[in-house]
């Protein structure tokens, strides 16, 4: 049951961060990474961090190759940390140097 907590927990931190991932994440902006917020263009609107870039989670597929083009690292951002996770692991994927920094709003605080 232990080692099930434990797992749990790394998942958890996975995908919603821990201060290991927060030191990526602050790394990898220090460095000038591509910030991609994966909300819809209207929640987008309704408030984001000015230097980043809207592709909502759905078109992540379809532009893995522009964003292979452009080498640069990305950090993720949404609204809880759920969708840009689900976009981090794509990316990962693909092959791109990622992280998922979670609410776009601990993302902007981090700059």
């Amino acid at each position: 049951m232990c080692q099930q907590k434990q797992k749990d927990m790394s998942i958890f931190s996975a995908i919603f961060g821990g201060s290991k991932t927060k030191n990526k994440v602050s790394a990898l902006l220090v460095k000038g990474a591509l910030i991609i917020d994966v909300r819809t263009p209207e929640e987008y609107r309704s408030g984001h961090i000015k230097e980043s870039v809207n592709i909502p989670l759905n078109l992540i597929p379809k532009k893995i190759n522009e964003l292979k083009r452009k080498n640069k690292a990305v950090v993720t951002c949404c609204r809880s940390g759920a969708r840009s996770g689900m976009a981090a692991q794509q990316l990962r994927s693909a092959g791109i140097e990622v992280e998922n920094g979670g609410s776009w709003t601990s993302v902007r605080s981090m700059m």
